[in-house]
């Protein structure tokens, strides 16, 4: 029986011991041998999300194992798959089992190769292990970033009540939210980003089948064009209003910053969440058809930069230190920065998001922002409470979408899995 791979993938990268396709049992795939699939085989490894360096264009593997899951320092991709997760068994076991075996996958497709025994040549009586859409495509720097939402701590449901980690509180209605329960919330939540869309797609399909019957997924969102950056000596990206975003973003590189602002230390809360982060995630819809009629002028003294080199008011290039008070009182820049909130600050891992149009013609649009730190009570929740209250740029946008998810740290190798020390 043929080992399915992608690209530049030899059947000796994939081979273990005897095949164990799942056929009509689901598949487990942890009886397979992985270390050459963490290895990489002849697939190039670039680096983890403990040591990220700028974007790679040869379409390697980013190493999926680590002290801190890939996908939040690492150097951003170019596309996200994102999707919550609600967990339809009430049984622990099977949820124990599902996430084992979600990380096997994570493990396989990140390094580039097929789920299982992969998309043909299996038992033509069951399904493939893996739906196929992403044979011969590179690894296109493919990161999965789990995280588990406050429902799942819920008393009476996985026996995790008293595993709940103090920061992971419910996010307040901010003034302006206008949130969509069914866009906001979940149990379980899975951010794929890869430089091919397709292959970010497949990560999510593969993942959303093996859990069936197990998980459902409750929302997702595809993302382009990232909106910040962690590598500060690549261009900054451009938001779909045309301005750079994430000039002053944590670089990936910056352990120090990482450390203090995104990773959660040994002494902060629940033991289980050392080296991990906490993730918010919000739908801003834009409303482009509005903000594409206002002057120029107007424009940049929302933002407190000038729209084509990104330099702050009365400063010449983008990375200058912004002099804040030069600029209007209600400037975006000026109520996000870290001197203006007591130091708080965030990693960004934004992108760019076009839906269609609604009844009326308007293009459904605007950013997927993610975030990523070290307690929402000392970050997010005092930033979007000052935003929310005074930014000029609430007159373009709305909130309409809202997550927080427990980021745990990196699986550290072939015999450890996603949650594990939260389920020990």
């Amino acid at each position: 029986m043929s080992d399915q791979t992608r690209a530049d993938e030899t059947p000796q990268q994939t081979s273990g011991s005897a095949p164990s396709r799942r056929a009509l049992l689901g598949w487990g795939g942890a009886g397979l041998a992985l270390g050459a699939v963490a290895a990489g085989g002849a697939v190039a490894a670039v680096h983890t999300g403990n040591d990220p360096v700028p974007a790679a264009d040869s379409g390697a593997a980013v190493p999926f194992h680590g002290a801190h899951q890939a996908g939040i320092a690492t150097a951003v991709q170019d596309r996200l798959h994102f999707a919550a997760f609600d967990v339809t068994t009430k049984d622990r076991a099977e949820l124990i089992a599902l996430l084992k075996e979600w990380t096997r996958a994570a493990e396989r497709m990140t390094a580039g190769h097929a789920v299982g025994d992969g998309a043909y040549g299996g038992l033509a009586e069951a399904p493939p292990d893996d739906t196929g859409e992403a044979l011969g495509l590179k690894p296109s720097r493919l990161t999965l970033t789990i995280g588990f939402g406050p429902s799942l701590f819920a008393r009476g449901r996985f026996g995790l009540e008293d595993k709940r980690p103090e920061a992971l509180v419910e996010l307040p209605k901010f003034p302006g939210d206008n949130l969509d329960a069914a866009r906001s919330g979940g149990d379980l939540c899975v951010q794929a980003c890869a430089d091919d869309p397709q292959v970010a797609v497949h990560a999510i399909r593969n993942l959303a089948r093996i859990g069936m019957g197990r998980t459902a997924i409750r929302w997702s969102q595809l993302g382009f064009g990232k909106t910040s950056s962690t590598t500060p000596d690549a261009q900054t990206p451009r938001n779909m209003m045309g301005f750079k975003d994430g000039t002053r973003n944590i670089a990936g590189t910056d352990t120090a910053a990482l450390d203090k602002h995104v990773w959660v230390g040994a002494k902060d809360d629940a033991g289980w969440m050392t080296g991990g982060s906490y993730l918010v995630a919000r739908r801003i819809r834009m409303h482009i058809e509005t903000w594409d009629r206002a002057p120029l002028q107007e424009q940049e003294d929302v933002f407190g930069r000038d729209k084509g080199e990104g330099a702050p008011v009365g400063k010449a290039k983008e990375r200058d230190e912004p002099f804040l008070k030069a600029m209007l009182p209600t400037a975006h820049v000026r109520l996000a920065h870290p001197d203006s909130n007591g130091g708080a600050t965030i990693l960004r891992r934004g992108y760019s998001f076009t839906d269609g149009t609604d009844g009326l013609g308007r293009l459904d649009a605007g950013l997927f922002f993610i975030a990523y730190q070290r307690d929402v009570r000392k970050a997010f929740i005092p930033l979007q409470r000052r935003l929310a209250a005074h930014d000029a740029l609430n007159e373009y946008i709305q909130h309409v979408g809202s997550a927080h998810f427990a980021v745990p740290p990196g699986v550290r190798d072939k015999d450890d899995w996603w949650g594990r020390a939260l389920f020990s």
